[in-house]
């Protein structure tokens, strides 16, 4: 079988080229009193109703599972705000979380005259230069907002979320969007939207303080991204004029520590107009009784006239400009250029231009630079945004090899692009794997709303049609269109933006000021929120899994077949899960790897890549302690094709001198790399905290072994590998029997599996005493994790355990949320929970995390030491989160492939059936003394390891030895290399 036989097959739907015109219209239709529109041959089969004052809504229905996924986008962020209160949009998400004169308060009436006071100082700290009258104002700011305190209840709002069953509360803003989302059982849509549109009604913006302070952390995070810095730096230069350069989402420091409730109060009122909002919802819905109870809910929003962001247009760039960024992390660059508005045809050519570049496996950057690993990792893509897009390439240069080199490697990839030096055909292979995307992408409501909320924010949902033709509208576009825009498009006017492994002197931190910590009087309940919360709802009755019936169980020669039949599509995911890992094999990891970079007998290591992609299929190995997955995916009308060339490759790849050299290369050059990287060392804290010096994060081959891998050891494995036992997974079209002769044709097995390696066991540590495991890196923040082994697992506390990690510290208003963020403002992330592992024969673990400034540290870990030492007690916090356990399990639906993998983490655990079924009825009967039992026995009076990632120029040594005994850990031990 030859390599052109694979690249001729090309699926079939990237060959239909349809008129995009006729195929995508927007048309009008009425139903159950509303007009609305929608686009022919849209897959969401979605609809956009205006109601009677602007406000738009897009409803898409989805019946599959009783669930809705909800969004209010507000085309609205850091684009409108005013150019003397930049962040001004992003503080305002943060305070849509308050409540209103209705919620989030005892006695508004005793409130607002608080609230007013504390609006008019800030206006007074705000003109104000002179430090020491400053600090006396904000004592005053303070203590006031100690006394406002006593009549406000924080986070209500969480709290009537959890009572209507969410279980995804969030929001986020950015350049021109702010958008709120969540994830609601489906009968709960009537008491859920009073909630939203009484959210909107008349915001209060009480608990201030505390929460600009989270939002002053979240500055501080930024502060210690390098990956931020760049970004920013970045966008700066392409975008000299527009706000997308001159105003970031969080906003300025100097703007941070001055603050205006008048001016939020003046943004709030001009764009959180119905006319500039869209009410979004995606699942079990009807589209007729919806649209109706939306009216309902926000017919008192009133259209007002605003003015949106109209940006002067930018200048061409003309040059290349260069920017240097310094931080602790590892280097890296970027190479930007500005590109076009939203859903013009420039942008449609970028973005094909972005798969031909880099795809992830047939790309010019993926054959020329990463598959020769002639640098550590590259990539290009292109980013669009309303107004301009951003086509952007990067690259992280391997060992000995300059920024400047890396730079070159990339610009190089450019210029064979405007040469023409690319396969016609990655344009046909392109728009098949985008369908193929689409396809399995519109089945889930986050795309379809995500999808549906872009349109909005681009243009009002107005170009829809263009977004759902774009597809067929690549498929149009030539080589010959596409080299001679590459010429016009890519020339020196660019922005390349270079990441040193330096200190970067440039930092202004934020200092923390000094807050009282304010009431959150969790225990109270608002009159809104008590007839929410006590407001019935017809019950879902949960559907637990059936392994007998929702799963087939079959063999395929002396392998097990697990098999779900997909009847939605011709799309199949299969996987061969071996009993075999890197705990087992300590070279198995490294041969994984390294077949990416091997030929075989019949195709170049290049040649299987684009065979893969040309056919629209995917294979990966998945390397996890324990087992092995290699999946494949795609369609099934290549199934065949698919598996046949993954079975020839690991049966038939050979050895790659070269090939090899410059892998091991690359795995020192990478493991130096995570030496720089903040969250790898703190996971290497973690485990030398639970397992000792000799632990999972740093078993692996030394640096020497690396240096003497052999080809011939890791070609070996992957001949073998197959021999190992195995468990065949298959989720796709075919029928049971059908697919077993086919798997039994293209899947080679052995007559018998050979023998496991022993595996690798690690010995928990005892928490017998407190210590102190502290790492230094150079930044602001301080990481702190707290870590004890907490015994064998058991599976008659799982429903305790759920209940206790909702109640406990587990969102927003969770016990540790609430203390440590909303009252003491001490971090912007924070939580705690029982964390259970995936097979009996391990241990439980207690886990707690701060991120806070230095400064704060002492402060947040007595905290949350405190919280450990003794639950609060919340009545009616515990019943929302068990409300909120319970409607979790009713709602939830688990379908596809994901039935196998229940099955398989059940079997892990010693189960033959759902294990839900288990944890729902033990949720039933709990009580708050089962989770205050549970707290003293597992939580409480417990010796703890404290893992600490900071500077050592802003922590003090003192202060961690308050703690336990102090180990400070240097990179090597941590590492193990």
């Amino acid at each position: 079988m030859k390599l052109k036989i694979f690249v001729a097959v090309i699926l079939s739907i990237a060959n239909t080229v349809v008129n995009a015109q006729s195929l995508y219209q927007w048309k009008t239709a009425s139903s159950g009193g509303y007009t609305y529109k929608y686009v022919t041959n849209d897959p969401t089969r979605s609809r956009f109703y205006t109601l009677s004052n602007g406000l738009t809504v897009i409803l898409s229905q989805n019946n599959k599972e009783p669930n809705i996924v909800y969004k209010m986008a507000v085309r609205t962020g850091s684009n409108t705000d005013p150019k003397t209160n930049t962040g001004l949009a992003h503080y305002l998400e943060h305070l849509l979380f308050k409540g209103t004169d209705k919620f989030g308060t005892l006695d508004y009436a005793k409130e607002k005259p608080l609230l007013d006071k504390i609006e008019d100082l800030y206006e007074r700290y705000n003109k104000t230069k002179d430090g020491p009258t400053r600090k006396k104002i904000y004592q005053e700011i303070d203590s006031i907002s100690g006394v406002a305190s006593n009549y406000a209840i924080a986070n209500e709002y969480d709290k009537m979320m959890k009572a209507v069953g969410s279980q995804s509360t969030n929001a986020h803003t950015s350049s021109e969007e702010t958008v709120y989302e969540e994830n609601l059982p489906s009968n709960a849509v009537e008491k859920f939207l009073a909630v939203q549109s009484e959210r909107f009604r008349m915001p209060v913006f009480r608990i201030f303080h505390t929460e600009l302070e989270a939002v002053y952390e979240e500055k501080n995070r930024g502060l210690d991204d390098d990956g931020t810095k760049m970004y920013e730096g970045m966008l700066n230069a392409l975008f000299p004029t527009h706000n997308y350069g001159q105003q970031t989402t969080i906003g300025t420091v100097a703007h941070l520590k001055n603050p205006s409730l008048v001016e939020i109060r003046k943004y709030y009122n001009k764009y959180y107009v119905p006319n500039n909002m869209a009410l979004i919802m995606s699942g079990d819905i009807n589209y007729d009784s919806l649209i109706k109870v939306i009216d309902r809910n926000f017919a008192y929003m009133v259209s007002k006239p605003f003015t949106p962001y109209e940006p002067a247009q930018e200048k061409a760039l003309t040059k290349i400009q260069k920017i240097d960024i310094n931080g602790p992390s590892a280097e890296s660059l970027y190479i930007a250029y500005r590109g076009f508005p939203q859903n013009s045809h420039q942008s449609l050519l970028l973005d094909l231009i972005g798969s031909i570049l880099s795809n992830g496996k047939a790309g010019m950057l993926d054959i020329n630079l990463n598959k020769q690993q002639k640098v550590l990792k590259a990539s290009a893509g292109y980013n669009q945004m309303k107004d301009y897009g951003m086509f952007i390439l990067s690259a992280s240069p391997k060992a000995g090899q300059s920024l400047e080199d890396a730079q070159k490697l990339l610009t190089g990839q450019i210029e064979l692009l405007k040469k023409g030096s690319f396969d016609e055909g990655l344009i046909k292979a392109t728009v098949a794997n985008i369908r193929l995307g689409e396809l399995q992408a519109y089945d889930s409501n986050d795309v379809r709303a995500d999808a549906t909320m872009t349109a909005f924010i681009l243009n009002r949902g107005k170009e829809w049609d263009k977004m759902l033709s774009s597809t067929d509208a690549m498929a149009r576009i030539t080589k010959k269109e596409i080299v001679d825009f590459a010429n016009q498009f890519f020339i020196n006017n660019y922005v390349i933006v270079l990441k040193h492994k330096a200190e970067d002197k440039s930092i202004e931190k934020i200092e923390k000021p000094m807050i009282t910590a304010v009431k959150t009087n969790a225990n109270e309940v608002s009159n809104f929120a008590k007839n929410i919360i006590s407001s019935a709802v017809k019950p879902i009755a949960p559907k637990f899994l059936d392994y007998k019936k929702d799963l087939v169980q079959g063999k395929v020669g002396i392998a097990d077949l697990i098999y779900v039949q997909n009847t939605d599509n011709s799309i199949f995911r299969m996987g061969y899960r071996f009993e075999i890992g890197s705990h087992h094999s300590k070279l198995l990891p490294y041969a994984a790897q390294y077949l990416s970079f091997l030929s075989s007998d019949e195709y170049t290591a290049e040649d299987i890549s684009k065979a893969f992609y040309n056919i629209a299929c995917s294979y990966s190995v998945n390397m996890g302690t324990e087992e092995t997955m290699v999946y494949i995916s795609g369609l099934q009308e290549n199934f065949d094709r698919a598996v046949s060339l993954l079975a020839h490759l690991l049966s038939n790849c050979k050895p790659n001198e070269a090939a090899l050299e410059d892998f091991k290369a690359r795995l020192l050059k990478t493991r130096d790399n995570a030496k720089l990287n903040k969250n790898s060392i703190l996971s290497g804290l973690m485990s030398y905290a639970q397992y000792g010096k000799e632990n999972p994060f740093n078993y692996g081959l030394s640096n020497d072994e690396i240096k003497n891998l052999k080809s011939a050891d890791l070609i070996d494995i992957l001949h073998k590998l197959g021999d190992f036992k195995h468990t065949i997974i298959y989720y796709g079209p075919k029928p049971m029997a059908d697919l077993t002769a086919q798997i039994t044709k293209l899947h080679r097995l052995p007559g018998s599996f050979s023998d496991i390696p022993s595996i690798k066991k690690f010995n928990y540590e005892p928490t017998n005493a407190n210590k102190v495991y502290f790492a230094d890196y150079d930044m602001v923040q301080a990481e702190i994790r707290w870590i004890r082994n907490a015994g064998l697992y058991n599976p008659a506390q799982r429903a305790k355990i759920s209940l206790f990690n909702d109640y406990f510290g587990g969102g927003m208003g969770s016990i540790v949320f609430q203390t440590i963020r909303e009252s003491k403002a001490l971090a912007y992330s924070t939580f705690a929970m029982y964390a259970s592992p995936n097979s009996r024969d391990k241990q439980n673990s207690v886990v707690a995390y701060v991120g806070t400034q230095a400064d704060k540290m002492n402060e947040a870990i007595a905290a949350m030491n405190e919280l450990l030492s003794s639950l609060p007690e919340s009545q009616k916090a515990f019943s929302l989160s068990k409300n909120n356990a319970l409607s979790e399990l009713e709602a939830e639906r688990i379908s596809k492939d994901g039935i196998i993998y229940t099955y398989l983490a059940d079997k892990k655990l010693g189960y033959d059936y759902d294990s839900r079924i288990d944890v729902y009825s033990a949720l039933k009967p709990l009580g708050f003394d089962d989770l205050k039992s549970f707290h003293e026995q597992n939580i409480s009076g417990k010796n703890y390891n404290y893992c600490v990632v900071g500077s050592e120029k802003t922590i003090k040594t003192t202060d961690l030895e308050k703690l336990g005994t102090l180990v400070k850990l240097d990179l090597s031990t941590i590492f193990g290399y």
